[in-house]
């Protein structure tokens, strides 16, 4: 009887942490703290690459990533019950109540973005706050009103590299200098605005593939906020065709070296053949083909950086 027990509490357990799990969305929150976390380490000067600082941004991210993405299934249940890929998310499930999600929200930011305050910076805590609340009430309302929603969308998805390297640096204006080294903060801004301008393509890919669900839910993602159309195919290529440029910019602001930049441009080329072909094919397997290649495209381009950075360290 006290194994049965034992047994059905151990389950109840395992059970509640999945909800967890699925209500941060810890695959999407995870793959933000680390654009955050490797932001913070090409920040000029980071190469000491304290494990402690590392492992506290990390959790603080997860907590405000976590908290926005607990309010983005507590206001949308109704309309994540009605599709087939987010039905079985635990609020929208009926597993959780929305109170419960809501309270762990508003414990999980208030934490993480005290923790941003407390072991870094108020510049950062205060970009925290306002990509949290962005995220969580100004775009997850938007998406059932227009396709700008992506737009206002997309700089809460990319603030996280602002985070991480204000984080480290505590200089969040683009033309000032980073204290005690020659490397404009710019570089800074420019890995905002390439994780910005990927964002595009990668989100229409996904609205493409799931338009019918999507469209079940009055989402309107899409650029028009209609179905897939040729337009959209060539506003990828657009913001693709900007990416180049912007992927130049950290090897100008003198970030990193010659390795990285042409590892950034062969991958910036890479998506932007994938949009190309999206325009031509015009079909899901297309956009599957853009989608799967933007999940590849920020860890490579990323760890590329970072690489890069560190060996020239090493080597001087």
């Amino acid at each position: 009887m006290g194994k049965a027990i034992n047994k059905s509490a151990s389950f109840t357990l395992a059970s509640k942490v999945k909800d967890y799990f699925q209500l941060i969305k810890f695959t999407l929150s995870f793959t933000v703290v680390f654009s955050c976390v490797i932001c913070y380490l090409l920040a000029p000067d980071i190469v000491s690459y304290d494990l402690k600082m590392i492992i506290v941004l990390f959790v603080a991210g997860l907590l405000i990533t976590g908290s926005a993405n607990a309010i983005n299934q507590a206001s949308e249940k109704d309309t994540d019950a009605v599709m087939k890929r987010t039905s079985k998310r635990p609020v929208a499930d009926g597993r959780m109540p929305v109170k419960e999600a809501y309270t762990f929200a508003l414990i999980a930011g208030v934490i993480g973005v005290w923790m941003m305050y407390y072991f870094f910076n108020l510049s950062s805590a205060l970009l925290s706050a306002f990509s949290l609340f962005l995220y969580a009430y100004i775009y997850t309302p938007l998406k059932k009103v227009s396709s700008v929603s992506v737009l206002i969308g997309g700089l809460p998805g990319a603030l996280p590299c602002l985070i991480g390297w204000v984080a480290a640096t505590n200089v969040f204006s683009p033309f000032a200098v980073v204290e005690g080294t020659n490397i404009s903060n710019g570089a800074g801004w420019s890995l905002f605005g390439l994780q910005f301008l990927w964002q595009f393509p990668h989100f229409w890919a996904i609205a493409w593939v799931a338009h019918n669900d999507y469209s079940k839910a009055g989402f309107k993602l899409l650029p028009g906020g209609g179905a897939p159309t040729r337009m959209t195919a060539l506003q990828a290529i657009a913001y693709a065709v900007m990416m180049i440029p912007v992927g130049v910019l950290p090897y100008y602001f003198g970030l990193t070296g010659i390795v990285s930049f042409w590892v950034v441009i062969a991958a910036n080329l890479f998506i932007l053949i994938q949009c190309v072909r999206l325009y031509i094919s015009m079909d899901v397997g297309a956009a599957r083909r853009v989608m799967f290649s933007s999940y590849i495209y920020l860890p490579v381009v990323l760890l590329a950086l970072l690489a890069d950075k560190l060996s020239y360290a090493l080597l001087n």
